[in-house]
């Protein structure tokens, strides 16, 4: 498979850096083809403004959306932001390394998703969920938390971590298209031991090996 791996971390000592490079890693050593963004290494700017085009529709107002069509229309996106969106369209399997911050994507994550997620290229029109741009690719959520498993499940202190992970699940990924696997989540990998966390890994690596052959998961209400 074709496999593009998102990150941000801004420590790359961290467990989900670990994570990142297992899973290249990993995927590399089952024959997939790799593409990544180190959203951090990058200095990604997570802003959308005019620099995400090259094209200019209105001068005078910026409605990014409308600037969206008229690139899509003109190949009107600036490189970075071409290179990311072909990403996308490349790959069969999206994976995004993260750590959870604040219930949902670190701001630079979001940012990119903001800027990449362009109407017109990525969706729009009748293009959304099972028409999505993305249809027949697949993506999955790897990330940590700061908090344990238990404050994450439904009468827990935090929250169902599903119902948490909805909006990017169905709002973001769906939304465009993408089937969703079963994410990846580590409960907080800072207070575990140096054994547990390679345990975590190796475990990790295994899924990864026999990704190809897992099925889509149903994405629940709140």
């Amino acid at each position: 498979m074709n496999i593009f791996l998102v990150y941000w971390h801004n420590e790359p000592l961290s467990f989900n850096g670990a994570m990142f490079h297992t899973a290249q890693e990993a995927l590399r050593s089952a024959g997939h083809e790799i593409r990544i963004s180190d959203l951090c290494a990058m200095q990604f700017n997570p802003t959308s403004d005019r620099r995400n085009f090259i094209t200019t529709s209105n001068p005078a107002f910026l409605k990014q959306q409308k600037e969206e069509m008229h690139a899509t229309e003109h190949h009107g996106f600036a490189p970075d932001i071409e290179t990311e969106i072909q990403k996308l369209e490349w790959c069969d399997l999206t994976i995004w390394q993260f750590p959870l911050w604040w219930f949902g994507l670190p701001g630079v994550m979001k940012g990119w998703v903001d800027r990449v997620f362009a109407m017109g290229r990525v969706y729009g029109g009748n293009r959304v969920y099972e028409n999505g741009v993305f249809r027949g690719k697949r993506a999955m959520l790897s990330l940590t938390t700061g908090g344990p498993e238990q404050s994450f499940q439904k009468g827990g202190f935090n929250g169902d971590i599903d119902a948490i992970l909805r909006p990017i699940h169905r709002g973001i990924l769906q939304f465009v298209g993408f089937d969703v696997l079963a994410p990846q989540i580590y409960y907080q990998p800072a207070r575990q031991t140096d054994e547990m966390r390679r345990a975590w890994l190796d475990a990790y690596a295994a899924r990864l090996r026999n990704i190809y052959n897992e099925s889509p998961i149903e994405v629940g209400e709140y």
